[in-house]
């Protein structure tokens, strides 16, 4: 497609816009507008613009409002963004996680016989990626129904057997996020979406774990050390727990591959809801409270990561907090709506039903 003249630029925008002032600086046009809903048709015109490799943001000074349109600036192709690059990361972390429940199967079976470790490794991935798939399809539904483009997603190997198999996965933006209440609808979709599936599957494990008496549970050898979990529990898998007479004193639940995988799921919700940095929560945060009061959300997640003792989480956050600081939306004015500001106490609660809190706590 050819580059955009000037003129074509100032039809395309008067179209949509009544523009009362037009001027130009070094590499960008400036139109000041004067449109009381201009928040739907600042979408439409960064739509239409970015299909002529064209990007707008609309700024507001004491002067009044006004739609900035430049040249979209110089993309740099990373040499991990290929199309190849998610296949092969999804592939590693199946053979993680197969890996990862077939020896914690073993470590089961040692105690107490739950099945063939290979079939039971089976059951345990469909479970964890489930969990994480439907928590990325829900934020490539999201996108798609906001027509913001993205990637497919990049699942992250993790540490099977010793640690967690995955560290769950993410998408990139391949568009640009228009404004604070797309931004919000694409964070919020995942995290909701896999909650569901991480409680079908913490009430199936729940269901199928066995029990034992606490007393036998502290004579385990070393190789039982994986159906042992001592990392907190969140209040939704004790709720589930719960429903099956399986949270009394006196008896310990082992930690199946299902209810790990279950256990991982809520940690990840967890780890997203929380207002940090560039994480799902963090984006809920940023649209909510702005800029400023983003950064200090973030602070204060980290001191949260720290007290749970998760430590390298915190410290990974403000690495990547210093050298990206945030996503920011072409309409940064506009606020959001009442509904979307009302949605995000259920995200406060459910970030709270899924910590890993720790065992002193819940005792």
């Amino acid at each position: 497609m050819n580059e955009p003249t000037q003129e074509e630029i100032i039809s395309i925008v008067s179209a949509i816009f009544d523009v009362t002032a037009m001027g130009r600086s070094l590499d960008s046009l400036h139109f000041k507008i004067e449109d009381e809903k201009f928040k739907t048709k600042f979408v439409e015109l960064a739509q239409r613009l970015e299909k002529r490799e064209l990007v707008c943001k609309l700024e507001e000074t004491s002067e009044g409002r006004y739609v900035l349109v430049r040249r979209f600036p110089p993309r740099k192709k990373i040499w991990w963004q290929t199309s190849w690059t998610p296949r092969i990361l999804f592939a590693v972390v199946v053979g993680f996680v197969m890996i990862d429940g077939y020896f914690r199967t073993v470590g089961i079976n040692t105690v107490e016989y739950i099945g063939d470790p290979l079939e039971m490794a089976g059951i345990y991935t469909l479970s964890l990626l489930g969990i994480l798939g439907v928590h990325e399809s829900g934020h490539l539904v999201a996108a798609k129904f906001h027509k913001l483009k993205t990637t497919w997603p990049f699942f992250i190997p993790g540490i099977p057997v010793y640690g967690i198999p995955t560290f769950g996965a993410f998408i990139q933006s391949k568009g640009l996020t228009i404004n604070r209440e797309i931004l919000y609808d694409v964070a919020i979709a995942g995290p909701i979406a896999g909650l569901i599936i991480v409680v079908l599957v913490s009430v199936y494990g729940a269901y199928t774990a066995p029990v034992i008496e606490s007393d036998i549970a502290e004579d385990l050898s070393a190789e039982s050390r994986l159906i042992q979990w001592n990392r907190g529990e969140p209040l939704l898998m004790t709720a589930t727990l719960a429903m099956f007479g399986k949270s009394g004193d006196g008896q310990v639940v082992l930690m199946t591959p299902v209810l790990f995988a279950a256990w991982i799921g809520f940690l990840i919700t967890f780890l997203n809801l929380l207002p940090a940095w560039q994480l799902d929560g963090g984006h809920m945060a940023r649209t909510l409270l702005g800029a400023k009061w983003h950064k200090y959300a973030t602070f204060a997640s980290m001191g949260v990561l720290a007290l749970l003792g998760y430590w390298l989480m915190a410290m990974l956050i403000l690495l990547m907090m210093s050298r990206n600081p945030g996503a920011q939306p072409l309409d940064d004015i506009s606020p959001l709506s009442k509904k979307r500001k009302l949605s995000y106490i259920l995200v406060i609660i459910l970030a709270i039903l899924c910590a890993p809190l720790p065992p002193s706590l819940l005792s």
